[in-house]
C-alpha cells in the first residue's frame, strides 16, 4: 500500500469538493435545515473518491442517524450506499468516541463543543459518474433545528478507463431492535450447551448477490439483557445460503475473536484493523460497538455472501443489534432492505437524553430570537454563556445540568 506513494502516476489528477465559501468569505459550511436534501458531489469519471471528512458544531446528538448518505455510481437506479451518516463513519449509538483505524478515524473537537471530525478512507471508484446526496430526515413531533455542516471529499481522476474487475463500493445499514430468543436455555443467560447447526436465527448483517468481496463491518450491540452477550459466533456463508450450506465457509468461536480482542473484552480499544471502540460498562451491560476491517483478508464471493452472527450462543440473548456492512462488487447489486424511518433508527436512550436535546433546541430558538429582536448586549451575552454551559454539560454527559442551563435562557 505505501509503495504506491512513490509511484508517479501518469494521467492522474487529484482534486477536492468541499463546503468552502464561494464568495471568498469564511461561511465555509452548509446550513442544513430539517427535511432538506443536498447534493455533496456530482463528478465524472473514470475516478475514485479517496477520502471523505465531515463535522458539525453543537448539533443534536440524533443527527448522526437523522442524516442519511446515499451514493450512486455510474448512473445506477438505486444507491450502492444508503447509511445513516454517523454509523457509516463508525460512530455508534449516536455517541461519538475516538477511533484510530485504517479505514475510519474519529477525532474530537473542542472540549466545550459537541464537535467531532469524521474521516473515511475506503476508496470509492466509478467509471462514468458519481452522485452523493445527504438527507436531513426528521420524525414527526421530534424537535429539530438547523446546523452548520462542513465537508471535504478528495478524488483522483485518471485518463485510463477502469478495469472490468474493479468493484463498486457498497455500504448497507441494518437493525434488529430486539433479537428473538432461540429457544434453548434461559434468555440473556450465558449458554454453554445448546445447538445451532443452521444459523437461521442469527443476526444478518449482509446479504449480497453477485461477485465481490466484503471489506468491513461496524457492529453495535445495546446489551439490554446484561451479562456477557458475546458468545455468539459469526457464520459467513459464501456462495451458499443458510439452511443449504453447512458448515458455513467461515465459522467463528465468539465475538471477541471476530474483533481481535482477548476473552470477554470489557474495556474499549481501537486499532488499525479491529476494535471494541465502545464498551459502556465492565459488566458488558449497555451500549457496545466494534469494528473489523477485512483489508488483508477480504471475504471474496463469486455468487453470493451472507454474513451473520449469533446473538449469544444458540441465539439465546435478546438485544438490540445494528450494523453497517462494507463491500465491493461488480454491478448490479441486489436490492437493499428498506431503510427504516428516523424514529426506528434512533438508539435506546433514557427520557432525559431526549429532554436535554429538546431543551437545547428551544434554547437555540430563544437565543436567535433575542438577537433578531435587538436585545441589549448584556442579555445576549448572558444567554450565550448559558448556552455554552449547557453545551459543555452535554459533552460531559451531565444531562440534568444541561437541561437546567438551557431552560434558564429567557
Amino acid at each position: 500500500m505505501l509503495d504506491n506513494l512513490s509511484r508517479v502516476k501518469k494521467g492522474a489528477r487529484t482534486y477536492r469538493r468541499s463546503s468552502w465559501d464561494r464568495s471568498g468569505a469564511n461561511h465555509d459550511f452548509l446550513d442544513l435545515v430539517p427535511g432538506e436534501r443536498v447534493t455533496l458531489l456530482e463528478a465524472e469519471g473514470p475516478a475514485k473518491i479517496t477520502h471523505m471528512y465531515w463535522t458539525t458544531i453543537n448539533a443534536s446528538r440524533f443527527h448522526f442517524r437523522q442524516l442519511v448518505l446515499r451514493a450512486w455510481w455510474d448512473g445506477e437506479a438505486t444507491p450502492s450506499v444508503e447509511v445513516p451518516l454517523g454509523d457509516l463513519f463508525c460512530i455508534p449509538h449516536c455517541t461519538p468516541v475516538p477511533v484510530r483505524s485504517l479505514c475510519a478515524v474519529i477525532n474530537p473537537g473542542g472540549s466545550d463543543m459537541l464537535s467531532w471530525g469524521s474521516n473515511l478512507y475506503l476508496p470509492m471508484p466509478f467509471s462514468s459518474s458519481a452522485r452523493i446526496e445527504l438527507a436531513y430526515e426528521v420524525a414527526p413531533g421530534m424537535p429539530a433545528d438547523g446546523f452548520a455542516f462542513w465537508y471535504h471529499i478528495e478524488l483522483e481522476e485518471t485518463s485510463q478507463p477502469l478495469a472490468a474487475d474493479v468493484g463498486r463500493f457498497h455500504a448497507q445499514w441494518r437493525r434488529e431492535p430486539l433479537t428473538q430468543h432461540g429457544g434453548e436455555g434461559d434468555p440473556n443467560v450465558c449458554l454453554w450447551d445448546g445447538v445451532n447447526l443452521d444459523g437461521k436465527g442469527n443476526y444478518v448483517a449482509l446479504e449480497a448477490e453477485g461477485q465481490g468481496q466484503m471489506v468491513g463491518l461496524h457492529l453495535q450491540v445495546d446489551n439490554v439483557g446484561g451479562g456477557w452477550y458475546g458468545e455468539g459466533d459469526d457464520f459467513c456463508f459464501v456462495d451458499g445460503q443458510p439452511g443449504e450450506q453447512w458448515p458455513p465457509t467461515y465459522h467463528g468461536t465468539g465475538s471477541e475473536e471476530i474483533f481481535g480482542g482477548g476473552a470477554g473484552p470489557n474495556h474499549a480499544y481501537d486499532g488499525p484493523y479491529t476494535g471494541f471502540h465502545m464498551v459502556a460498562s465492565p459488566d458488558y451491560a449497555g451500549k457496545n460497538a466494534m469494528y473489523r476491517w477485512y483489508l488483508a483478508d477480504p471475504i471474496r464471493f463469486q455468487r453470493s455472501l451472507v454474513w451473520t452472527i449469533e446473538h449469544g450462543h444458540a441465539n439465546n440473548y435478546e438485544n438490540d443489534y445494528t450494523s453497517v456492512a462494507y463491500w465491493y462488487q461488480v454491478e448490479p447489486h441486489a436490492p437493499f432492505p428498506a431503510l427504516p424511518g428516523v424514529q426506528a433508527r434512533l438508539p435506546r436512550f433514557p427520557a432525559l437524553v431526549f429532554e436535554a436535546d429538546a431543551a437545547r433546541v428551544q434554547c437555540r430558538k430563544k437565543l436567535d430570537s433575542l438577537q433578531a429582536a435587538g436585545a441589549d448586549e448584556g442579555t445576549v451575552a448572558r444567554a450565550r454563556a448559558r448556552w455554552g454551559q449547557g453545551s459543555k454539560a452535554l459533552v460531559e454527559g451531565r444531562l440534568a445540568d444541561a437541561v437546567a442551563a438551557f431552560e434558564s435562557v429567557t
